[in-house]
């Protein structure tokens, strides 16, 4: 599989190095009670606007207090004169003065204590010039929100590495997209970019899809076949949602990624493979680290570098950049987006993200009119009382798990419907949601697992 052309992107890519300014208070924390006493961390509005806080490498402030949870709390300043706290699920809760809290607005000298640990809130200066991408795009993710142009330097100088990646974020922000950006824009852009789902194939082929086989290797394999380790030599490898990985093949793609080799499936000769290997979750590793689901030495090895992508919802500005954006690409011509439209989509939570929104302006493009007056209003209608929500707010989920099992099931509704319309023809049910095929048929699947 090769990369696909990008020059008309070139420009853009390059152009996301310029830095302009805005203004932002810097704030700073500090533990002040704990292990880790005289640690700190600044916030002052530069990078991403998401900092977390735990025992995890991948937190920006690391702690050591082990009553703290890997993953704990998350500090984000989008440049307010308030920072905002989110607990993440921890083991033990987050307290803010004394009192617990799941979320929080923080100001100068607010005291938060984790586990054993007490962490101080201080003001640094009140406003101060910090850099800023002025780029609009990196790649084909496309994005002028501040959220998004905090993002833009630390993925150039990703793009021009070879260490492994991982990428998470919320089902539908674009890991994918920025998988293969990332690609285009780095070192490998002239070789393969090859893409393995792990939640497409049945556990039984996984092996055999990642190393390749050997013919007679097993019922069916009636030819020598390469894996997309071999397939995507010299170039990257995207693996999708590695979170769902089993268990019992995690020790093989560890050894695949230290040692740079792969034996296909009845095998016996080790053939040298070099390749990028970019992993995507919309999982919380951590979490599935604590729980014994994934293995710690792997994790460590696919996350020398993450990056989270942010929901739409925290983007602000781009629904209706992004909603202008998918209307000129996916053939609205030079007619604007219709005005309600463009209103209904800036007043919805999109919690399918951007592939949510570049489906309804597929679907608003595919059928004009008739989309106004039917499909469109039930989509962007909230749930009545008493439906789906009321039966997720009752098992008492922390809030990401929480918006997950709703999304599913808005997933599993809607694939049921349009099927039904359709007379069981998914290829036509496909088509009528603006999706493209392959993703319908991984949509199906999903829900049809998810109701067993």
């Amino acid at each position: 599989m090769g990369s696909k052309p990008h020059d008309e992107l070139s420009t853009e890519v390059r152009s996301s190095v310029d830095l302009g300014t805005t203004t932002a208070p810097v704030f700073q924390v500090i533990v002040t009670e704990g292990p880790d006493i005289g640690a700190r961390f600044a916030l002052d509005g530069s990078g991403p606007a998401r900092v977390l806080l735990g025992q995890s490498p991948a937190c920006g402030l690391r702690l050591t207090d082990r009553t703290v949870s890997r993953r704990h709390a998350a500090f984000h300043h989008g440049g307010e004169p308030e920072v905002q706290l989110h607990d993440l699920g921890s083991r033990n809760g987050t307290y803010v003065n004394g009192v617990r809290v799941v979320e929080a607005f923080l100001r100068a000298g607010d005291v938060v204590r984790v586990g054993a640990s007490a962490l101080r809130l201080d003001l640094l200066e009140a406003a101060r010039k910090v850099s800023i991408s002025t780029a609009t795009r990196f790649g084909r993710l496309v994005g002028s929100s501040t959220e998004m142009r905090r993002l833009y330097p630390i993925l150039e100088r990703v793009a021009a590495s070879h260490v492994p990646l991982v990428i998470e974020g919320e089902t539908g922000t674009g890991k994918e997209l920025l998988a293969e950006s990332l690609h285009e824009a780095g070192p490998r852009a002239g070789k393969p970019f090859v893409v393995f789902d792990c939640t497409t194939v049945a556990p039984s082929l996984i092996e055999s899809e990642l190393f390749g086989h050997e013919r007679g290797a097993f019922t069916g394999a009636v030819a020598t076949r390469k894996g997309v380790f071999e397939l995507a030599h010299g170039g990257t490898l995207f693996i999708d949602e590695i979170g769902d990985l089993p268990l019992s093949l995690q020790p093989k793609l560890l050894r695949a990624l230290e040692r740079s080799e792969i034996r296909r499936v009845g095998g016996d000769k080790w053939i040298p493979v070099d390749v990028r290997v970019v992993s995507a979750t919309r999982r919380d590793l951590d979490a599935e680290v604590q729980a014994d689901r994934f293995r710690d030495d792997l994790f460590f090895r696919l996350a020398v570098t993450r990056v989270e992508l942010p929901p739409l919802r925290a983007r602000v500005g781009d629904v209706a950049a992004l909603a202008h954006h998918f209307w000129r690409e996916l053939g609205g011509g030079d007619r604007p987006v219709p005005y309600d439209v463009l209103q209904r989509c800036e007043a919805y939570s999109w919690p399918g993200n951007v592939r949510e929104l570049h489906n309804e302006i597929a679907r608003r493009i595919a059928l004009g009119e008739l989309e106004s007056a039917g499909r469109a209003e039930a989509i962007f209608t909230p749930p009545s009382p008493g439906d789906s929500i009321d039966a997720v707010l009752a098992l008492d989920l922390p809030l990401a798990r929480a918006r997950e099992k709703l999304l599913e099931e808005f997933h599993a509704r809607y694939v049921e419907r349009v099927v039904a319309q359709h007379g069981g023809n998914v290829t036509r049910a496909a088509a009528a949601s603006g999706v493209a095929h392959r993703y319908f048929q991984i949509l199906r699947a999903r829900t049809a697992s998810s109701t067993k």
